[in-house]
Parts: C-alpha cells; structure tokens; sequence
C-alpha cells in the first residue's frame, strides 16, 4: 500500500477530537449517523465487509461504508467528520491490516461492537510477495509503516469462499450479541448466506478441477486464498499494492514463470491501472483479462455483487486456465 499516504495515529487521534465537534449529519459514505428508525447503525470498512452487514443484517441495519465506490480502499483517508463520526456507530465491522486509517480510527472511536473480521477465520501467509520496492513482505523499510505487510500475513479472505463463509457465521453470531431481539432473522440470515458461498465453493471446485494450466498472472497478489483453495498458483506483478511497481527483477521472474507455466494472460482488474498489465501482455505475447479483486463494486464490476463477481471471476479464470 503507499504509505505515503497513511495517515500517523497521533494525526487520527486530533481528526477525532475535530470530528467530535463536526455536525453529525454525515453523506451516504461517512460514518453511519444515529438514527431513530430503530435499526442498528452499521459502519462497515470497505465493500466486503458492507456485504456482509447488509446480507446477514437484513431489514435490521443501516449500513454505511468508510470506502466510496471506486476508491482503491488501500489507500484510503478519512475526514474528520468520519472519523469522529465513527463513535456514533452501534457496530462497526472492519478487516484490521487492509486499511490503517481505518484500523486507527476504530481503536480510537471505543465503540463496544467492534468486530474484526481478521478474528473470525485464520489468516496465513502466502509466500514471498513483493511489494513494489524491492522488498519482502516483512522486511523492514526504513522505520516506514506498512500495515499488513509488516505482519507477512494475507489479509484477502473474502476471495476465498470457505473462509468468507467462516467469517460471515461470526459477524452473524456477533450481530445477534448486539441486536438479541432480532437474534432469529440475523442467524437465518446467516444461514442463507452461507448456504449460498459454499454452493460458490463448489462451483470453484467443479469448474477449476481439469485446466491445461494451473498458474495466472495478476496485477494484484490479492488472490493468494483463492489460489491455495483450488490448486492454482498466483504470480503477482506488483506483490499486495496494486499501484506499487514492479522490479526489474521481479518483471523478469514473471517472463520466466509465464513461459514455463504456459500461461495465456494477464489479469488487471478495475480499480487500479491497468498499464503494467498490459505492457507486460504485449511483451510476452498474452491475453488480458479483468479478475476482480472485490474491494468495491462500480458500473465497471462484471455483476452487482460479491456472489455476481465471484461467478465472473471464475468464468475469467476457466477461460484463462483452458479448464473444461
């Protein structure tokens, strides 16, 4: 991620002194206001965690998300009205290590359901990933922060449908802790949702068990889970930031990995630039193609939701990977 633009806690902590005294009144992408309608105020971080609140909340919630669509969430900056607005909130649902702005300001807002939704499945490493400057995931840059790759665990889980389905029954249980009153809605709920991501999970499996190839390109290294569920291997271009640039060495690796892969393309995705995608294609003589990453959806997103862009995901992948 750039972490130039990370925003210092000891910046956050004076944003939220400043949006104390902002107006409540908040637009569709701040924080959730307090409302009289009865429903509980959710403020979710970034899409996959607004899909999940709004799936499995139903009726129930009002949810609002901290990422405007279209916004590359890595990077993303809060202003001071969402951040002190985050104190407001019933229930805030994040993924700690995707978005430090975020992780800061939700430390900072004291809210009592708080959910993170890195506690509700396990994360793990997925290798050596670059991270644009030459580095490793883990590697100590100078003293700069760099949120989750510091930790060299991958935060992308929705992109794996096991595990978002693990992560979708805590924020259920987590939801009827808050909400007892609705307990029964917010556990059927639950129960459909989840019904639905292993019903995913097997069309994953089904649909990428015979392929001619098993490796795929991308921008992007966010489908690390996706890959090790289903026997695939990613190479990533440019490691977790998907505007960082790849080294020389690193675009020579890539050569090296597509000629003995057989590999056809090169996966770029919506929200991020596309350009070192496609010179890197021309170069090598590939295909490309869009594999979304899920960070938010946008008229440019092959389907109105996480399970539409799933499906369209794995269409590009069977293509990609001459899977039968």
């Amino acid at each position: 991620m750039n972490v130039r633009r990370l925003i210092p806690t000891a910046a956050v902590a004076g944003a939220v002194a400043l949006g104390l005294t902002a107006l409540s009144a908040c637009s569709s992408s701040d924080a959730a206001e307090g409302g009289g309608d009865g429903k509980l105020d959710v403020v979710a971080s970034f899409y996959p965690m607004q899909f999940l609140a709004e799936e499995i909340g139903g009726t129930h919630v009002s949810v609002t998300t901290l990422t405007k669509p279209g916004a590359e969430p890595h990077d993303l900056e809060l202003s001071p009205r969402q951040i002190g607005g985050l104190g407001d909130a019933d229930y805030i649902l994040f993924l700690k290590g995707v978005q430090p702005a975020v992780d800061d300001a939700v430390a900072q807002a004291g809210v009592k359901n708080t959910v993170d939704a890195a506690k509700l499945t396990t994360l793990e490493s997925h290798g050596s990933e670059v991270d644009g400057h030459g580095h490793e995931a883990g590697e100590e840059h100078g003293g700069e922060e760099h949120g989750h790759e510091d930790t060299g665990l991958d935060p992308h889980i929705w992109l794996d449908p096991v595990k978002y389905a693990e992560v979708a029954a805590g924020v259920g249980k987590s939801l009827e802790k808050a909400d007892p009153g609705n307990a029964a809605d917010y556990r059927k709920n639950t129960d459909t949702l989840v019904t639905e991501l292993k019903s995913l999970d097997t069309a994953y499996r089904t649909g990428l068990k015979d392929a001619a190839t098993r490796t795929f390109i991308t921008t992007h290294s966010a489908f690390g889970y996706l890959a090790e569920r289903y026997g695939l291997t990613q190479e990533g271009i440019a490691g977790i930031d998907p505007e960082a640039e790849p080294s020389p060495a690193r675009i020579d690796e890539i050569h090296t990995a597509a000629e003995k892969s057989r590999a056809t393309t090169v996966f770029f995705e919506t929200l991020a630039s596309d350009r070192t995608a496609r010179t890197l294609a021309k170069d090598l003589g590939l295909k490309t193609a869009v594999l979304d990453p899920l960070e938010g959806i946008t008229d440019k997103s092959a389907g109105a939701d996480y399970i539409e862009v799933m499906k369209s995901n794995l269409t590009a992948l069977q293509k990609a990977l001459g899977a039968k």
